[in-house]
């Protein structure tokens, strides 16, 4: 699969523009997701890493000076270890130009890479030198008014040919997430 975006005459924004991030951050505070972990997001993380059978999962959501784990599934042990020793923790809050879920986001459809490596605009990513990601898969959560509030996805440590059953499967948890998250804010109760 190929992604070459249409770039701004003379530059390659490696992170693209998002204008709809102030409509977002409002709806995101609205249904309450603004900023703060889900032990049911972070479970249904944990379902889609089993799903997708990857040692990373999140929920993620694009928020005010960066991105937001709300639903995060990492290894127990990080596939990376720095010269001393030492692993790099994968927190909950990363900067918008980490990671390949700011691109799902401003391109409103699923975003899946085999080899991040193959893709010059994503091979320098930080998070493929710092956790060892290699492979991606990821889906945008639209709700019912149109709002790209966060993006469903998968990572990998070693290339994967996701298929179009990786597709499917991030593309339909992205849609049950959306309708728990709606059907939640509707009703008052918790995901």
């Amino acid at each position: 699969m190929s992604y070459d975006p249409p770039r701004p005459a003379g530059r390659l924004l490696l992170t693209p523009e998002d204008r709809e991030a102030p409509e977002r951050v409002r709806r995101l505070r609205r249904l309450g997701l603004a900023e703060r972990a889900d032990p049911a997001l972070d479970a249904f993380a944990t379902h889609l890493a089993g799903l997708a059978e990857a040692p990373y999962a999140m929920v993620n959501f694009l928020v005010e000076g960066g991105q937001f784990f709300a639903g995060l599934r990492v290894p127990d042990i990080p596939p990376v270890t720095r010269g001393d020793g030492t692993s790099p923790e994968f927190g909950r809050v990363q900067p918008r130009d980490h990671g390949f879920c700011p691109h799902v986001v401003v391109r409103r459809k699923a975003l899946v890479l085999e080899d991040v490596r193959d893709y010059p605009r994503f091979a320098g990513n930080p998070v493929v030198d710092a956790f060892g990601i290699r492979s991606y898969l990821g889906a945008p959560l639209i709700d019912s008014t149109g709002t790209v509030l966060g993006t469903v996805s998968a990572a990998d440590v070693r290339p994967r040919t996701w298929g179009t059953e990786g597709l499917a499967t991030i593309k339909s948890t992205a849609a049950d997430l959306v309708r728990r998250i709606e059907r939640s804010a509707e009703d008052g109760f918790p995901l």
